[in-house]
C-alpha cells in the first residue's frame, strides 16, 4: 500500500460500534467534539519509556490534551501524571491501571499504545471499534496474525492509526529511497541492513522474584503465558524474550529494512533463510539471538539483515544503518543523514559522489505532527498501519526462519508460509484465559 493514497472514508454508523460486555457503553468520538479550544484529547497506555517519549512530544502541540494515563506500575503512573502537570500546566484527570478504561473513557480521541509488544493488538484493535485513533508503539505486534487483525480493525472502522516508526516522516530518508528509486546508483542488487547494538549486553540469569509493590504482574502478562516475576523479563529487557516479542530483530528491524523495502519498492519476500543464536552469551537469560544474519530472497535482488548485542561496529564505522550496493555506487543511510560513494576503476568513478547529507533529526516530532494532521484531514498517515505491519511481519520471517533452522517460503496473498505447519504454528497468537483474540 502506497502511504500517500487516500482512502474514501465513510462516516462511521452507530452499529459500527459492537464491543464485548467487558467494556461496558462504547463510544465513537469525534475530532475535538467536547475539548474546549477543538483539542485532540489523548490517553497514554504503558507510560514508562517510548510510551511517554511519544507522550510528550504530542504536548508539544498546543491542540494536545492529555486526558488520561494508563499503566500497571504505580511508580510510572504516577511519575507520568507528575511530568504531563509540569509540562502543560493541568493535572491528568483520569488515572488507571487497567486499560479497557481507557477505551471506555468518552472523552478520548487518540490512544497512544506504549506497552510492550505482546499488549499492542489487544488495545489497538478495541481502540478502534471504540471510534478512537491509534498511536502504536513499533513493531506493530508480536505475531503475523495481530498483525493482518489490526490491519482489519483499522479497515474495518475506518481509523487512523499510525505505527511508530517514526523515520517515515523525517525527510532525508525519503529523500535518499528517492535517490536510489530514481537509479542514480544504477541497479542495485544487494541491500545490507545492519545494527551493532553495544548497549544490549548479557543478561544474567537472576532467580525469580515477588514483583514490586505497586505492580499489576498479572495484567503486565496479559495475554502471555503466565510465569514467576522475573526482573530481567519486566520493563525493557522484555524485548528478549519470545513471550513478548522478537529481540533485536523486530527491535531495530522494523526501522531499518522499512526503508530497504521502501528503496527496492518491494513488498515481502518469496523466500527468506536466517541463521542465529545466543553466540556471544550463550548462558545468559536472554532468548532471542544475540547474533542473527537473514537473507530475504526476491527475484532480482536481496536484502540481508545482520544483527549483534554486544558490538558497536557495523558496516561503514556506523552501529546501525543500511546501504544499497549499485552498480556505479553505495549508498548509506542512517538516523544521522546519508551519502553516496561512487565504485572506483582504474580510469576513474562511475558517479559523482553525493557527500553526507545531514537529517534534520525531527523525526518523532514530525511524526506526532502528521499524525494529528490525519485525525483532522482522515487521510492515511506516514506510518500506516498497513506498513507497520508489512515490515513487522518481515521480522517475523526472519526470526521464524531462525527458531525452525531452515528457509521458508512465504504466500503473501493468502499471509501464510508454504507447506510448513510449524511456521504456520509460530506465526500465530496463542492468548492465555480469560484473554482472548478479538473476532472481527
Amino acid at each position: 500500500m502506497n502511504r500517500r493514497n487516500f482512502l474514501q472514508r465513510s462516516a462511521l454508523s452507530a452499529a459500527a460500534f459492537t464491543l464485548s460486555p467487558v467494556f461496558g457503553k462504547s463510544f465513537g468520538s469525534i475530532y475535538g467534539q467536547e475539548a474546549p479550544g477543538n483539542k485532540v484529547k489523548v490517553a497514554l497506555i504503558g507510560c514508562r519509556s517510548m510510551g511517554w517519549s511519544n507522550l510528550n512530544t504530542f504536548l508539544d502541540y498546543p491542540e494536545v490534551e492529555c486526558v488520561a494515563l494508563c499503566d500497571i506500575d504505580d511508580e510510572w503512573l504516577h511519575k507520568r501524571a507528575a511530568d504531563v502537570e509540569k509540562k502543560s500546566g493541568k493535572k491528568v484527570p483520569h488515572l488507571y491501571k487497567d486499560w479497557r478504561h481507557v477505551i471506555d473513557n468518552k472523552d478520548v480521541d487518540l490512544v497512544i499504545i506504549g506497552t510492550p509488544d505482546h499488549w499492542h493488538c489487544l488495545p489497538a484493535v478495541y481502540a478502534c471499534q471504540a471510534g478512537k485513533d491509534v498511536y502504536v508503539e513499533k513493531p506493530l505486534s508480536n505475531t503475523i496474525e495481530e498483525c493482518d487483525l489490526m490491519v482489519k480493525a483499522a479497515r474495518k472502522y475506518d481509523r487512523i492509526v499510525q505505527v511508530g516508526q517514526w523515520q517515515r516522516s523525517d525527510p532525508h530518508w525519503d529523500e535518499a529511497a528517492n535517490f536510489v528509486r530514481e537509479g542514480k546508483i544504477g541497479r542495485v542488487r544487494t541491500v545490507k541492513v545492519f545494527c551493532y547494538q553495544d548497549g544490549k549486553p548479557t543478561l544474567p540469569v537472576i532467580p525469580d522474584s515477588t514483583p514490586p509493590a505497586g505492580v499489576d504482574y498479572d495484567m503486565w502478562l496479559g495475554p502471555a503465558p503466565k510465569r514467576p516475576f522475573n526482573e530481567y523479563r519486566f520493563h525493557y529487557n522484555f524485548r528478549f524474550f519470545w513471550d513478548y516479542a522478537g529481540g533485536l530483530m523486530s527491535d531495530w528491524g522494523v526501522h531499518l529494512i522499512d526503508y530497504a523495502l521502501e528503496g527496492m519498492q518491494a513488498g515481502l519476500p518469496p523466500r527468506v533463510f536466517s541463521g542465529g543464536g545466543k553466540f556471544a552469551y550463550p548462558d545468559d537469560a536472554m532468548e532471542t539471538p544475540d547474533t542473527l544474519m537473514a537473507t530475504y530472497a526476491y527475484d532480482d535482488f536481496n536484502i540481508v539483515w545482520d544483527h549483534a548485542c554486544g558490538i558497536n561496529h557495523g558496516l561503514f564505522g556506523k552501529k546501525e544503518g543500511l546501504a544499497f550496493y549499485g552498480e556505479n555506487g553505495t549508498l548509506v543511510l542512517t538516523r544521522a543523514g546519508w551519502e553516496v560513494m561512487p565504485v572506483k576503476e582504474r580510469n576513474g568513478e562511475r558517479m559523482e559522489a553525493v557527500p553526507f547529507q545531514k537529517g534534520e533529526g525531527k523525526g518523532l516530532y514530525n511524526h506526532v505532527g502528521n499524525t494529528l494532521a490525519c485525525i483532522k484531514s482522515r487521510q492515511l498517515p506516514a506510518a500506516d498501519v498497513a506498513i507497520g505491519a508489512q515490515v513487522a511481519k518481515i521480522s517475523h520471517l526472519a526470526n521464524i526462519s531462525c527458531r525452525l533452522q531452515r528457509e521458508l517460503k512465504w504466500d503473501d496473498a493468502n499471509s501464510l508460509f508454504i507447506g510448513d505447519n510449524e511456521a504456520n504454528a509460530l506465526a500465530k497468537a496463542y492468548y492465555r484465559t480469560p484473554w482472548e483474540l478479538p473476532k472481527l
